[in-house]
């Protein structure tokens, strides 16, 4: 890239910017960005086919920026499209390659949209696209418990109250409790994904653009199933989409973190019911008999990470005056922390379910007796036996 490439910014005004300001209003955008730069190029794309349709841009002009913005995807592809700091984003980026490369044709693809509406297009289009990943890691994960299922299922073991064995259980139905808050939570992916599947390109900076644009030529372009009408709205929606995708992420991993809970709890010597495969497992550094559930242990640690990320979102956004402000290039980080920790946990947890294995022994020898006391009430109601009588009769024979 050349020199003037990369300091031309799509804001400047002909004054030099303060260095250790600009350092602080870029932050870590031009990292983050990285990302971005596919989906901010397709949005272009369907932007300047838009702009071809109601004439601002000749046919020609379309293919020609078609064609550069196709060339940035497939150098992002091989990892040789690279933002500078002095670019600031990945947008600033995009346009400077475009200009240097078609010269005034690479200026006019700015025309009609602001980097406000450009950064949530691009957001959007990412957030859609790692929401459906998360949707394929839930199917994986739910795939491999059940073939868990198939290989254990039938395998009786205690089930608990109070941390006090309760009443008899099996692999089956802890192994498919899972599986059925599995498919809530993807209702509930489901959600936040219909929540965002809607177009802000064409809203500018929040007060829409004085030109007679086709905002549905453009969502239907990028496969959003309806143009966000109200312009102010869309940018009110950033941060309060962000918050509804980190929830439902949240709900995924609470329930990693109650798995990761009950095997590390049940395959502690002192219960013995599930054994991890020693790959798995780390050791210590001073006791050598040691190996320890650490991948298990993270797993459970990650749900509070995930649920700090969308507390941190929510408090970002809070107190915010209508429209864009520059508190929102915040909430990019956090957001895309929390599709990695989903994501990887997810993809960990199937892994494990794969290799985890049951001791039968072990947990044939904790179904004791006493797992059978409700059982014994309810043979007696079946005799006539009133339930609260056959309740304190049972009860007395356990007592002490």
């Amino acid at each position: 890239m050349s020199g003037a490439e990369k300091r031309r910014k799509l804001w400047e005004k002909g004054y030099p910017l303060d260095k250790r300001i600009e350092e602080f209003t870029v932050g870590e955008d031009y990292i983050l960005d990285q990302k971005l730069i596919r989906y901010d190029c397709l949005a272009s794309i369907a932007h300047a086919k838009m702009l071809g349709k109601i004439g601002l841009l000749k046919e020609a002009e379309v293919k020609k920026l078609v064609d550069e913005l196709n060339h940035i995807i497939d150098l992002d592809k091989r990892k040789k499209f690279e933002i500078s700091k002095e670019q600031e984003d990945c947008h600033t980026a995009i346009e400077n390659y475009l200009t240097d490369k078609l010269g005034g044709l690479g200026e006019k693809i700015h025309t009609a949209r602001s980097r406000n509406d450009q950064v949530l297009t691009a957001l959007r289009l990412y957030y859609k696209d790692e929401l459906n990943h998360c949707r394929n890691l839930i199917d994986e994960l739910v795939k491999s418990i059940e073939d868990f299922v198939e290989r254990y299922g039938e395998i009786k073991f205690p089930g608990y109250t109070h941390m006090r064995k309760a009443m008899p259980s099996s692999i089956a139905l802890w192994s498919n409790s899972f599986v059925e808050s599995m498919e809530d939570d993807l209702k509930i992916v489901d959600l936040a994904f219909n929540l965002l599947d809607q177009s802000p390109l064409g809203t500018g900076a929040g007060y829409g653009v004085p030109l007679e644009i086709d905002r549905e030529c453009t969502a239907k372009l990028l496969g959003f199933r309806k143009v966000q009408g109200n312009p102010i709205y869309a940018q009110n929606s950033r941060g309060k989409f962000e918050t509804t995708i980190l929830h439902a992420l949240s709900q995924v991993m609470f329930d990693l973190n109650k798995i990761a809970s009950d095997l590390i709890l049940f395959s502690m010597g002192e219960f013995g019911y599930f054994e991890l495969p020693e790959e798995f497992c780390t050791g210590s550094s001073i006791m050598p008999q040691k190996r320890n559930p650490d991948v298990l242990e993270l797993i459970r640690a990650r749900y509070h990470e995930l649920v700090s990320l969308e507390f941190r979102v929510k408090s970002m956004i809070s107190n915010l005056p209508s429209g864009y402000n520059r508190d929102l290039q915040l909430i990019k980080e956090p957001m895309m922390y929390g599709f990695e920790i989903a994501e990887e946990s997810l993809s960990i947890m199937a892994l494990v379910f794969g290799e985890l294995k049951v001791n039968e022994k072990n947990c044939g020898k904790a179904m004791t007796d006493d797992l059978y006391a409700a059982e014994e009430v309810y043979e007696l109601v079946k005799k006539g036996v009133p339930f609260r009588e056959a309740y304190r009769k049972i009860g007395e024979r356990y007592r002490g």
